[in-house]
């Protein structure tokens, strides 16, 4: 599948599921679940070990999940040693999310990922809420990576960017193959009797149900302004959420807070895509990709397009609306 992950590459069969980088499984431990992925990506890896933020590291919310993990992590050779062979051994195809503080320690981890047959592709972790520090410019990380690594490469962005399209331009012009999106962004929950911070380091990153519509927003504005390919991340719990990510834009989907209430969910949500697209009209989820812009060359026509097509008052959406195409 590595070809297809580069810019300019045709669209695949259908959009594959695969893991954010957000630690929500461990391959090792869960592997029927790993293999229920189309593909697999690690938590971030950064140049020296991380012994991450201080507990408490995890919140529940009622509209989603807060972490604040610090990209805790063994550091580049440890994971090169003792993990990625045993990751490579999955049958997974394997994409390494590696994250630093400066462009040459991105480049210098992805120089030693470079040779490594076990991975498929480099996803540049350019957005964690929870590590103090900047990290230099997106575009100069990337460039820095392209000059020492052939392999794809893909730049994960925050939607708290000020200006989200500008740097999806931006890491494209240097050498980015696709984009992920998006990260988490920064929450706050409070202890209801203490009225304290729930969380160790106060802030937290914001994932689950919350983050979908600003994930929904990410994908469009960067489908209009690059020609990336784009993997959408962000709330996706059921079919119908990957169909709108790819209906934004996205031509692959990643799945992360999901899986620690349903391990089983890459399985459901697959079929679940499946049957909500052909309930609107796309032969396959893929057809799908982009259709919320629609195309002045005719080639993909718009969601409304399609529904004007169907028979009066018969295409269901979800479990209990209809479309009357009389109104």
């Amino acid at each position: 599948m590595a070809e297809t992950l580069r810019r300019g590459a045709g669209p695949e069969r259908r959009p594959p599921l695969i893991l954010n980088a957000s630690g929500c499984l461990d391959a090792l431990t869960a592997p029927a679940v790993a293999r229920s992925l189309d593909a697999f990506v690690t938590k971030t890896v950064t140049p020296l070990p991380r012994g991450g933020n201080p507990p408490v590291r995890i919140a529940e919310t009622d509209v989603g999940l807060l972490n604040s993990i610090g990209l805790a992590n063994l550091g580049i050779d440890a994971f090169l040693e003792r993990q990625l062979p045993r990751l490579g051994e999955l049958g997974v195809p394997l994409w390494v999310s590696v994250g630093g503080f400066a462009a040459d320690g991105y480049a210098a981890s992805c120089a030693r990922l470079e040779g490594r047959p076990e991975v498929e592709a480099l996803e540049l972790n350019l957005s964690c809420p929870n590590v103090d520090g900047a990290a230099g410019t997106a575009a100069e990380i990337v460039l820095a990576c392209r000059r020492v690594t052939a392999k794809p490469l893909y730049a994960k962005l925050s939607a708290a960017t000020w200006d989200l399209g500008e740097t999806a331009r931006a890491v494209e012009a240097a050498g980015a193959d696709g984009l992920s999106l998006v990260n988490t962004l920064r929450g706050l929950a409070l202890d209801e009797r203490t009225l304290q911070p729930r969380l160790g380091t106060a802030l937290g990153g914001l994932s689950g149900p919350a983050l979908r519509p600003v994930a929904l927003a990410a994908v469009y504005a960067c489908a209009r302004v690059t020609t990336l390919p784009i993997v959408g991340m962000g709330g996706v719990a059921r079919g119908r959420d990957a169909l709108a990510l790819l209906a934004a834009g996205a031509s692959r989907v990643a799945l992360g807070t999901v899986l620690f209430g349903d391990p089983q969910a890459p399985a459901r949500i697959r079929a679940e895509l499946a049957e909500e697209a052909a309930l609107l009209g796309f032969r396959t989820p893929a057809e799908a990709v982009g259709a919320a812009h629609g195309r002045e060359d005719g080639r993909s026509a718009t969601l409304d397009q399609r529904l004007r097509s169907f028979p009066q008052n018969t295409c269901k959406l979800g479990t209990n609306e209809a479309v009357d195409r009389r109104s």
